[in-house]
């Protein structure tokens, strides 16, 4: 099977229907860069083409300059001797390993892109770390859900001049809108907005939803579960990591929220028909 591709059930909501299927998520897993065997950073990716991501992440990095600089990339071995494919460590040569001990030696933050709020991890298991389960008994109608885009597209006024930002809100069960931020990056734009309530003293928001104008992945599932949020929406799909964490962490999540359909990957039961 390809390893972009990752299975999920799924409840689809339609214009009169609640039907129980089998959809596809795109994959979404951690890749751990070490080099000479020392951690410096995860990035959160779909597996394939690893060492090319590696390469060009040290090139935009400058720690290498060109392709002679890389010694070796291998990935590391588990305890049963079979290759770990999240784990790759690459080993450099020339001045571009004077750098890389420069680099280690100050535990400098690594860039992190519009697309990667996690970037500058030091291990995998720092993912998960914090992570708990959402009890809150929230729920919300799924006439409150189908009108979510119309609500946020109409405050999005940035947007409306570029067509270039994210957005993230928060609604509460009503569907009263609670507080917006618009940004490059969707994980900057969910930061926002949970900053703002944070500094209204309205965290852990466990009456609220926070509705993402793109795709959900990984990064917004474990910033909405600090926060507390039992509901996360978006108009677009979640990653399979973003399924599976809002799954362990007893979030509901939905996505292709557009019209009066969407669907549901998890704890389906805070929707109301």
């Amino acid at each position: 099977m390809n390893p972009a591709i990752h299975p999920v059930d799924i409840v689809r909501v339609g214009d009169a229907t609640w039907t129980d299927v089998q959809d596809v998520a795109a994959t979404e897993e951690p890749l751990e860069i070490r080099l000479g065997g020392q951690p410096f950073v995860v990035i959160m990716r779909t597996p394939g083409a690893d060492r090319h991501l590696a390469a060009g992440f040290l090139l935009s990095e400058q720690l290498i300059q060109r392709a002679s600089d890389v010694s070796t990339m291998r990935y590391c071995a588990d305890s049963d001797g079979q290759d770990s494919e999240n784990v790759l460590n690459v080993w450099l040569q020339g001045e571009s390993s004077v750098r890389v001990q420069a680099a280690l030696a100050s535990r400098r933050h690594v860039t992190a892109n519009s697309a990667c709020g996690v970037c500058g991890r030091r291990s995998i298991d720092d993912l998960l770390e914090g992570s708990h389960r959402i009890d809150s008994p929230l729920t919300v109608s799924r006439r409150v859900i189908e009108m979510l885009p119309v609500a946020l597209r109409s405050v999005q006024r940035t947007f409306a001049e570029t067509g270039g930002l994210h957005a993230a809100a928060l609604f509460d069960a009503s569907g009263e809108l609670a507080g917006t931020a618009e940004d490059v990056g969707r994980h900057n734009a969910v930061d926002k907005v949970i900053g703002a309530a944070l500094g209204r003293g309205e965290v852990p928001l466990s009456n609220h939803v926070l509705f993402v104008s793109g795709r959900t992945s990984f990064e917004i599932v474990q910033k909405a579960v600090v926060a507390g949020l039992p509901i996360i929406a978006a108009v677009s799909a979640p990653s399979s990591l973003a399924i599976e964490l809002a799954r362990e962490a007893n979030v509901t999540l939905l996505g292709f929220v557009r019209g009066h359909t969407f669907n549901i990957y998890s704890v389906p039961a805070r929707i109301t028909g």
